[in-house]
């Protein structure tokens, strides 16, 4: 089949039309911007979705990814505010939020951000003394953030987070903090153990203070009963001693006879009962002993009555001896230490 002229112009129109459509409908992804130049000239920002533009007049400038993004800093040497050198690396999140800034207010997006943040890192390290910087990583990334975010919004960008990942002092400095924390702990055990000790002797202390009190009041409530019983048994004995001088003053000879005989009787046992007495020596004479006894027994007698006791049985006579009619050969000699012996 042959074509002519006609038809091959038809043909090239067709293929033309197809062109300029596919060249004008424009596809943006989720989470893309586009940007429109007309002439090189930034004319508008297409949104995600099926959008159309002018063929060969307008073209896509930029394609700006609008999600949040990661961007790493590298490791790098910071002098802080007591000359110490440290170690320390980041990590920062950013997210477009103006395509056209950030396409046409800055070149090279992500290395302006990442030197941003270095400097700044380097700034706000530098103006922090060592244990400052190791102890308050919170303050350093928000002064971080406010300071970066504040340098990119020109730019479209906001940075929503800057965290510092790990900071590194010398290995020298790292030895001297590791002393000095020992040190540091050491000092708090020894003043953990001397408040420890104090607390203990004085609640020692204080017990002692209790015991020595509870044992002089026990002292003194039995010194109190002692003095109360002295003074009971002195009350018993004046008041016998009384009844007895009463009982002499009306002429009661027994109560007397009663009196001493309990004294001498309780000397006696005294005596008899020491620990360190072996031989006992009485200078006296069994007949007194046996007439104090006498007196209680009369005193007895007196008292409860004869008419409870019967008499004691009076002892047998001795039988008379047998009369000799016989004298003896050889009477006995006289005896000259007794008197009632016939001379």
């Amino acid at each position: 089949m042959l074509f002519g002229g006609f038809d091959i112009v038809v043909i090239v129109l067709v293929i033309f039309v197809i062109l300029v459509l596919f060249a004008g409908i424009k596809t943006v992804p989720q989470g893309y911007r586009y940007t429109i130049e007309r002439f090189g000239r930034y004319t508008r920002t297409l949104e995600p979705g099926l959008n159309l533009i002018t063929p060969f007049i307008e073209r896509v400038g930029a394609r700006m990814n609008v999600m949040e993004q990661v961007l790493n800093v590298p490791t790098q040497e910071v002098i802080t505010k007591d000359n110490a050198s440290v170690s320390a690396d980041a990590v920062a999140f950013f997210q477009v939020l103006n395509a056209a800034q950030a396409a046409y207010q800055v070149s090279h997006l992500e290395n302006a951000i990442l030197n941003l943040t270095m400097t700044n890192i380097r700034s706000v390290m530098g103006s922090m003394d060592l244990d400052e910087l190791l102890s308050n990583r919170d303050a350093i990334n928000d002064r971080l953030l406010r300071v970066v975010d504040e340098a990119v919004q020109p730019w479209g960008i906001k940075v929503t987070r800057v965290e510092i990942k790990d900071i590194q002092p010398p290995r020298d400095l790292v030895d001297a903090m590791a002393r000095q924390m020992k040190a540091e702990r050491e000092k708090r055990a020894q003043v953990l153990e001397a408040e420890g000790a104090r607390n203990a002797q004085i609640l020692r202390a204080e017990g002692a203070k209790q015991s020595a009190i509870l044992q002089a009041e026990g002292q003194r409530e039995a010194a109190f009963r002692n003095a109360e019983a002295r003074e009971r048994l002195a009350e018993a004995e004046a008041k016998a001693t009384k009844m007895v001088s009463e009982a002499i003053a009306a002429g009661d000879v027994q109560a007397i006879n009663y009196f001493v005989a309990q004294k001498y009787t309780e000397a006696l046992a005294s005596v008899g009962s020491a620990p360190n007495s072996k031989i006992v020596l009485m200078p006296m004479e069994a007949s007194s002993i046996l007439g104090s006894l006498g007196g209680i027994g009369a005193i007895a007698r007196e008292v409860f009555g004869d008419a409870g006791n019967p008499p004691p049985p009076s002892p047998p006579r001795p039988r008379p001896a047998p009369i000799r009619s016989t004298p003896p050969i050889n009477p006995p000699a006289p005896n000259p230490f007794n008197p009632d012996q016939e001379r």
